[in-house]
């Protein structure tokens, strides 16, 4: 029975016509629509004029070629081959699990070489606009429709963003582990460039789309927040020996963590401060480093910890719990420094003058000398008092260096990881208190071959964004639930 509808992004090479005589030969397509900005097409085939595929216009215009019970659509123009039977097995699976969108793994041609790329399984929390959902999905008709005909906005950029979570409101969207089709693969960025794509000041107008359809969608599931947020009062905390400690987590950076170490202890401040590192068993000489500053520095604290299963989120918690640290715990990693002497004072008065429960600054992306590197300063200008905290579950970091008010952060407790324990704090904490930000530069962030997140591979990657998108899962369950205890 023939049930699907395929459109397909049309260019002017070999690779479309190869993809639409694949798909002729499969029994379950009915139809086959190309689309591209340009009024040219393939001859025999139905061709759409549309200017861009993430256009409200274009999904709309998308939703009026269709007849039949599935649409195929490609959301990348990559070229693509699929396996023999990839077409048949995707309608299997939608017709199977009733899904709303089905979405497979698939290989990458580098080269001539090919190589598995899974992609991972989409949740509640999974509403950041840059899941990878690879180059193809199968839509159900009825839901697609169904979710263009409830739009009323129109978008020039968030169209199908906005659509997809739409859709996730009633229906499922699943992934479907098998590799069903290669896709060409040109694109030799590393992971470490590609994170601050969200941030670059060249994509502020996709951006602000991207944040008004998030928070739309967050406003139906009634997991938005707003303010006034509470207010946190310092001055009923006495029992603190020093007002602030920096925090250095640390493990084998013997080739940093005298640069890291001098940065901190040079704070200039009109209060008292100390610094706290956390070494976790280092190996390479960082240890014997640290003992030096003890020796020279009666507010330097050097920390080996008992246990030998604590990962950064871990050292934060021996950290943060230490009899001597300070009001407020504020970040500074092994590879990083302080911009300058007054970084630590700027902190502590942006809590005192915002009454706020976590602050986070504004940092100079460099290389290991310390050279600015593309793309320069990270602002996170987007963030807004209003509508920040349901624009971070969009987002994929929210900032550094990031300082908190201890007595909070020793309620919550730090997840025992090495990524995503910050992003979880932001998260938690922007729930229900404010978070004073720093928009001028006031830390280093270096970029070099030691860096965790440098050049991470597929399977690094995906643990990675499942990780954080469960933090967004279980913080929009969170944020659900408080906001139906407040309309009883």
């Amino acid at each position: 029975m023939k049930q699907i509808t395929a459109f397909i992004p049309f260019s002017n090479s070999p690779s479309t016509l190869e993809t639409v005589e694949f798909l002729k030969s499969r029994g379950p397509i009915e139809d086959i629509v190309t689309f591209s900005n340009s009024a040219r097409g393939l001859e025999g085939i139905n061709h759409l004029l549309l200017n861009n595929i993430n256009c409200s216009s274009s999904i709309k215009e998308l939703s009026g070629r269709v007849k039949t019970d599935y649409i195929l659509l490609q959301i990348k123009p990559s070229r693509i081959s699929f396996g023999n039977f990839a077409i048949e097995r995707l309608l299997s699976a939608a017709r199977q699990s009733g899904a709303s969108v089905i979405y497979s793994d698939y290989y990458e041609n580098k080269e001539g070489l090919l190589q598995p790329h899974p992609t991972i399984d989409y949740q509640p929390g999974s509403i950041r606009d840059d899941f990878d959902f690879g180059s193809v999905l199968l839509l159900r008709t009825k839901d697609f429709i169904d979710a263009v005909t409830a739009s009323t906005e129109n978008f020039n950029y968030a169209g199908l963003y906005y659509l997809r979570l739409r859709i996730s409101e009633t229906g499922r969207i699943l992934r479907l582990p098998e590799f069903l089709y290669t896709v060409d693969d040109n694109n030799n960025r590393k992971s470490g460039e590609k994170q601050f794509d969200y941030v670059n000041p060249r994509n502020r107008e996709v951006q602000i789309e991207m944040e008004k359809a998030a928070t739309e969608h967050l406003k139906r599931i009634g997991a938005s927040v707003v303010p006034p947020f509470r207010a946190i009062e310092f001055e009923r905390d006495t029992n603190f020996e020093y007002e602030a400690s920096i925090i250095i987590p640390v493990k084998n950076r013997a080739k940093t963590i005298k640069d890291a170490a001098e940065s901190a202890i040079n704070q200039k401040t009109n209060f008292k401060f100390n610094v706290i590192v956390i070494d976790n068993h280092s190996t390479d000489g960082t240890t014997e480093i640290l003992n030096a500053y003890t020796s020279r520095h009666n507010n330097f604290v050097h920390l080996i910890p008992g246990s030998r299963d604590l990962l950064i989120g871990g050292c934060w918690n021996e950290g943060v719990h230490h009899k001597l640290c300070g009001r407020f715990a504020v970040q500074l990693d092994s590879d990083d420094i302080y911009k300058d002497e007054s970084t630590l004072q700027k902190i502590v008065d942006t809590f005192k003058k915002e009454k706020c429960a976590m602050v986070i600054g504004s940092y100079t992306l460099t290389d290991f000398g310390l050279n600015e590197i593309p793309p320069g300063l990270i602002d996170h200008k987007e963030w807004s008092e209003e509508n920040g905290p349901n624009n971070a579950l969009r987002i994929n970091g929210l900032g550094a260096p990031r300082a908190f008010y201890t007595p909070l952060l020793r309620e919550i407790n730090i997840p025992n990881v090495s990524y995503g324990e910050d992003y979880f704090l932001g998260l938690t904490i922007s729930r229900e208190y404010k978070i004073g930000r720093i928009y001028e530069s006031i830390y280093f962030c270096r970029r070099w071959e030691g860096n965790t997140d440098a050049a991470l591979n597929i399977h690094r990657l995906n643990l990675n964004n499942s990780y954080k998108d469960r933090l967004r899962t279980f913080e929009i369950f969170a944020r659900q639930t408080g906001n139906a205890l407040d309309k009883k």
